[in-house]
């Protein structure tokens, strides 16, 4: 699909009445066993933010994916977007990804214009209730990645969500278990799980909008 995405593309596809989630979701579940929406009443969650920072580059609108540092948690060496866990000072998501944002890639927040959020998402490993927050720049930042979080940067044109030839599956075995995985290829790297899911969501509305373009 050959579109000229511009942010008013990103801000209607962020408006869509009546979107189907579950649906955007479902090319990127892992099977048999897709993610939960919702956790289990007696899970114990905690709320985190993620930046989808959208601004321009040579290739149009692009965003900006990180590759974590290697260390003890269930992230580790993923490539995901910027964000983490809400802390007591954050007055809400949105102030957990500007705040995480700018630790780990030097982001300024005055630099931000928050356009909306992605449907917010479960994920069981860590216990995370993440709100996917996405934010327009109006130039491309000069990234400062604190090597102690971030091991690399990858940027995506937004186009490129609306390839299919950057998709693609493999089993894995995971926790024991065998599944196999969809995920995006971003510059050789594999984009899978709950990153995997908020790029389906966004990709499935930036293509209701071209449709209706």
């Amino acid at each position: 699909m050959s579109l000229c995405l511009t942010l008013e593309h990103v801000r209607a596809a962020l408006a869509l009445p009546d979107f189907d989630v579950d649906a955007a979701w479902r090319p990127m579940h892992l099977r048999p066993n897709p993610r939960p929406r919702f956790p289990p009443p007696d899970a114990r969650t905690r709320e985190a933010g993620v930046l989808v920072a959208v601004y321009p580059t040579g290739a149009g609108l692009t965003t900006l994916l990180i590759q974590r540092a290697p260390d003890p948690g269930v992230h580790s060496g993923q490539v995901a977007f910027p964000g983490g866990g809400r802390e007591p000072e954050d007055s809400d998501p949105v102030a957990t990804a500007l705040r995480e944002a700018s630790e780990e890639v030097g982001l300024c927040r005055a630099d931000v214009t928050v356009l909306g959020r992605l449907t917010q998402l479960y994920i069981p490993p860590s216990g995370y209730l993440v709100w996917p927050v996405v934010g327009a720049l109006d130039a491309r930042p000069v990234w400062r990645p604190d090597p102690r979080e971030v091991a690399g940067l990858l940027e995506l044109p937004l186009a490129a969500l609306l390839d299919d030839g950057i998709k693609h599956e493999r089993d894995w075995e995971l926790g024991g278990m065998s599944f196999r995985v969809p995920y995006y290829d971003v510059q050789g790297q594999v984009v899978w799980g709950a990153t995997a899911l908020m790029l389906s969501e966004f990709e499935a509305r930036l293509r209701a909008v071209a449709a209706l373009s």
